[in-house]
């Protein structure tokens, strides 16, 4: 659904979690709430389920702060900005990172928000409900299933092991100890089974962005994944592919494009628009501009980003750089870039619009879309998995999809120089099937197409310590076994007294 309607009466439906800034350890006792006051009607339940969109969105990019420990953790970006502002951010970079840390107990608490309101809907609606009819009952559980699975596999990722909350609970019953992450897994493969047997392919009109069935799909082979099941990784990435309602589209670009926002590229998209009450804008679109243009200047690309683009035996770079970072000699959208902007060279720009767009008036609120998963993300994960599961040669179809697209936006896009011929030897289709080289080959790519979309520093992680202290010697503090996962708040720990056990 259009964030318009998805929204639109969330204020309405807030009184469900109505304690949603507060810690999710510290809620009243809602566990004795009477689902007959509030699951009466179509309607109603489908506030409830929208309530549970909410926390997904970047209204706020402090509150939803996992772009600080998806990508500042890493190789890709540094803070910016100055020092002292937003200083916890910067200690997260550099891995001096106390459970205090701002970062860290706003990706806690917001996940777990989201959480909290899924449950929310799954208690109200474990059974049939008078005033709800059953099409609608099946379909707002299901989205609901898959909103906590995608809160828990960010969760995971960030803390390993954690609390698994799967109904509205008494405090009594909130003080419960962390799980390993195999059985946080095993939730989120059930959630994910469950809503990919009863949500549609796809949704039309005011529902366009509402969770669907590739959605769940794709959140399944991503699990898969991380927990190495690389055989059921391959094959349910397989089936998203064999739905046949996604593609690549000829221009990358046109995923980080409000007036190309959700397209056919787009798995699960979480969604903004600018100019709604409540407010409903991205908010990154002001942290990540520059400080001229009214921006904050956080989140800054590095060099060793830049570096992992391929080039040409010419020279020419793999296109998805230009469109991905703002660099010298190329300019910021509608504005030229100024190399006083950053300290490392580069400017974010997935996440940011023109000033055509969005003017410095309206900066902090945007109305580009987050890609949570891609199509291309789809393909990839097969490609990773059919090669770690021994299918070498197979792994080159779906990679090679990906770099053919990269190298033919130069087919598609006039504003490149050269339009209508692809350099050549740019990005060539990869035949190499030695696994080993084909790994790194894959795991670069993946950097490539994924950069700045907040999950390199999860990678980094699940492709293991050697992997890590490579791409991460430039931090002398990161000690993988320390800072694989980030720590539980200290909050969190004076309240759930079972967190240490």
């Amino acid at each position: 659904m259009k964030a318009k309607n998805i929204y639109i009466y969330l204020t309405a439906s807030l009184f469900i979690i109505s304690t949603g800034c507060k810690k999710v350890l510290d809620q009243p006792v809602l566990g004795q709430y009477q689902t007959s006051n509030f699951f009466t009607s179509d309607a109603n339940a489908i506030l409830g389920v929208n309530a549970a969109y909410a926390p997904l969105t970047f209204t706020d990019g402090a509150s939803n702060a996992i772009w600080v420990l998806g990508d500042l953790a890493s190789d890709d970006a540094i803070k910016g900005s100055s020092d002292g502002d937003q200083s916890d951010f910067l200690s997260v970079q550099n891995f001096n990172i106390n459970p205090s840390n701002s970062a860290v107990e706003a990706v806690w608490k917001r996940y777990y928000d989201g959480v909290f309101a899924c449950n929310v809907v799954t208690d109200g609606l474990a059974t049939s409900q008078p005033g709800v009819s059953e099409p609608v009952r099946a379909s707002v559980l299901a989205q609901a299933e898959f909103l906590r699975a995608y809160y828990y596999f960010n969760l995971t990722a960030a803390y390993g092991k954690i609390p698994l909350h799967l109904k509205v609970e008494t405090p009594a019953e909130l003080q419960s100890p962390a799980l390993p992450q195999a059985q946080i897994y095993a939730q989120i493969e059930k959630d994910c089974q469950a809503a990919a047997a009863v949500l549609p392919t796809t949704w039309t009109g005011a529902d366009v962005g509402r969770v669907t069935k590739g959605a769940a799909l794709s959140l399944l082979a991503k699990t898969y994944l991380f927990e190495q099941k690389w055989a059921l990784a391959a094959s349910t990435a397989q089936q998203v592919e064999a739905l046949g309602v996604y593609s690549l589209l000829p221009v990358f670009a046109d995923n980080f494009r409000a007036a190309t926002k959700n397209n056919a590229e787009a798995v699960f998209s979480i969604q903004h628009t600018s100019g709604l009450v409540p407010y409903q804008g991205n908010n990154l679109n002001a942290w990540f501009a520059p400080r001229p243009l009214n921006g904050y200047g956080f989140y800054l690309p590095t060099q060793s980003l830049v570096n992992n683009f391929e080039k040409a035996p010419d020279g020419t770079v793999d296109p998805r750089l230009d469109y991905t970072v703002g660099r010298a000699g190329h300019p910021y959208f509608d504005s030229a870039f100024d190399p006083s902007w950053t300290s490392t060279g580069y400017v974010s720009k997935k996440h940011t619009q023109p000033l055509s767009e969005i003017p410095v008036n309206i900066r902090g609120d945007g109305n580009l879309n987050y890609q949570a998963i891609r199509f291309s993300e789809v393909l990839l994960i097969e490609a990773e998995a059919l090669n770690e599961s021994g299918s070498s040669a197979a792994a080159l179809i779906p990679l090679n999809k990906v770099r053919k697209r990269a190298r033919e936006s130069y087919l598609y896009d006039a504003s490149l120089p050269g339009y209508g011929t692809v350099p050549a030897g740019l990005l060539p289709d990869v035949s190499i099937t030695d696994q080993s080289s084909l790994r790194d080959i894959i795991r670069a790519e993946r950097r490539s197409e994924l950069a700045l979309e907040f999950h390199r520093f999860f990678d980094i992680i699940r492709y293991g310590q050697a992997y890590a202290a490579a791409a991460l010697s430039n931090k002398p503090n990161f000690n993988f076994t320390t800072n694989q996962f980030f720590p539980i708040p200290e909050s969190e720990r004076e309240a759930n007294l079972k967190l240490g056990e």
